[in-house]
């Protein structure tokens, strides 16, 4: 009997199956809960503004993650008949390096005028004086600062610092940021001198990211970091920021100006253009007569625009 080994066979790398559809902005919550029902276990939302973007011509491109290639081509099949202009179609990874692949579109940029957010692979930029530096990892919580949705909340954050909107000054107060994903906003309310921050979000997986990124900034005794969502929350902030999605933002008006304290400031954003006039609607028509102060626009190349919202409580 020979006493030889059988070489070793390699290692099959791993496989993960995507299934990517597009579609309109409209569109685009309906088709992510179908995703969902198909069995997917997590749906991202590309556009232009996003790291990998998406489809482009006025679409957003859908991309759910699924277990097994068998369960990926029976919701390709379905979504043929439910979608048939998504163009649903596959995408198979191989190996793990797509994990960190994304590291490479994420470089230092000015958040705001005095604000640059840094990601902590890269070298740290030369900037002006009395800019601050935000490190960020953002791992697979949404929050980078690129996507106008969370920059538009740091001008607003800006323009109550400068003084450029009726806004109750943000030193020295306590902030609640609902949906926090990274932690990036309450992170960016801290470095223009807010007092402390609760950073609440319902996807538990992120609060350990938000821990982080607010000790790599020296800010982690500034910084409570928790699951749930709003209606978890017991008292009242000085400061509520909820960069969610029009979808949530209504039903959740009431839980939102019962956390907000008198005489606070109220910032919504995640909100497309054409949504702008009924999220305003339904915040200034709540019992406590909210008052809309100011509102920051921003279009994408895909002729999207997308707004965030700043209220004031009486």
């Amino acid at each position: 009997m020979s006493s030889e080994r059988p070489l070793s066979q390699p290692t099959a790398e791993p496989r993960y199956p995507f299934v990517a559809v597009d579609a309109t902005p409209d569109e685009a919550e309906e088709l992510g809960a179908a995703l969902f029902e198909l069995g997917a276990t997590g749906v991202e939302e590309r556009d232009d503004q996003t790291l990998v973007r998406g489809v482009g011509a006025g679409k957003v491109t859908l991309v759910g993650s699924f277990e097994s290639r068998a369960a990926a081509d029976e919701a390709i099949a379905a979504l043929a008949e439910l979608q048939p202009d998504g163009h649903a179609r596959l995408e198979e990874v191989v190996g793990d390096a797509w994990r960190d692949a994304w590291k490479e579109h994420f470089a230092p940029f000015a958040l705001t005028p005095r604000i640059t957010v840094v990601p902590p692979w890269s070298a740290k930029p030369e900037v002006a004086p009395g800019t601050l530096l935000l490190e960020l990892e953002p791992g697979r919580a949404f929050g980078t600062g690129l996507h106008a949705t969370t920059s538009l909340v740091a001008e607003l954050l800006d323009a109550a610092v400068t003084a450029t909107l009726p806004l109750p000054p943000l030193a020295g107060r306590e902030l609640l940021d609902v949906g926090t994903g990274s932690g990036i906003l309450a992170l960016v309310a801290l470095l223009y001198g807010a007092a402390r921050a609760l950073c609440v979000d319902t996807d538990a997986d992120v609060i350990e990211i938000v821990r982080e990124n607010a000790a790599r900034n020296g800010l982690g005794a500034r910084v409570e970091a928790r699951a749930g969502g709003a209606e978890a929350v017991t008292r009242a902030y000085p400061w509520v920021l909820a960069n969610i999605e029009a979808r949530v933002l209504r039903p959740l008006a009431p839980e939102l100006s019962r956390v907000l304290a008198p005489g606070g400031a109220l910032v919504l954003s995640g909100i497309l253009g054409s949504e702008h006039d009924e999220i305003v609607r339904i915040y200034t028509a709540l019992p406590r007569g909210l008052t809309h102060v100011g509102t920051r626009r921003r279009g994408d190349a895909a002729g999207e625009q997308w707004v965030a919202i700043a209220f004031t409580a009486p």
